[in-house]
């Protein structure tokens, strides 16, 4: 089996990729999936995030109040680790469940931030990198979620950038265009790779 990491910055393409992979036979263990399950309602974080910042971050239906949490991991940079800390060994554990369960030839680990980890890299045969232009990415991420780009780019400051991705790649799919018959062949090559 290949463990193989994908990963991309927002807007990139990342998760239509692994969805196009997962019709072509992979099992994609989506790490931003499994994040939000733990800070759903009744979610394995959820207790420990009350506990650590407070009533004021649940909200009205018991889960994560996602807005007022990002506020403050934008003006407040231990926030964001002290929530790190929570949510990360929680999807960690959940996605080594996942992968032991696989019995695809490939097994997709769909990981945004694993350009920023210091173990993923290590536990994954292959990393792919989904690649775009930043114009690209504010352009769509404006389209589809009617952010501004003043809002998309303060999300991309956040994330490692395009070199420091790169950097880790073993392979890079460089999808800039919205041509989604091109995006299938590249998949299609990438099973092929793969045995799937």
């Amino acid at each position: 089996m290949v463990r193989l990491g994908l990963t991309g910055g927002i807007g990139s393409g990342k998760s239509t990729l692994a969805g196009l992979l997962a019709r072509r036979g992979a099992v994609v263990i989506d790490a931003d999936a499994i994040s939000r399950a733990t800070t759903a309602a009744g979610g394995a974080a959820m207790t420990a995030i009350r506990e650590r910042f407070g009533p004021d971050m649940i909200g009205p239906d018991g889960a994560l109040a996602r807005d007022r949490m990002r506020e403050l991991v934008f003006a407040e940079p231990g926030a964001r680790q002290a929530l790190e800390n929570i949510i990360h060994p929680l999807v960690a554990a959940e996605m080594a469940r996942q992968a032991d369960a696989s019995r695809s030839a490939c097994t997709v680990f769909d990981i945004p931030l694993l350009a920023e980890s210091r173990h993923w890299p290590a536990r994954l045969d292959r990393v792919l990198v989904v690649d775009c232009t930043a114009a690209t990415q504010v352009r769509r991420v404006c389209a589809r979620s009617g952010w501004t780009p003043a809002a998309v780019a303060s999300v991309m400051q956040q994330q490692a950038s395009r070199e420091q991705r790169l950097a880790v790649a073993d392979l890079v799919v460089f999808n800039d265009t919205d041509d989604m018959v091109a995006l299938g062949r590249m998949a299609d090559d990438l099973a092929d790779r793969f045995g799937l």
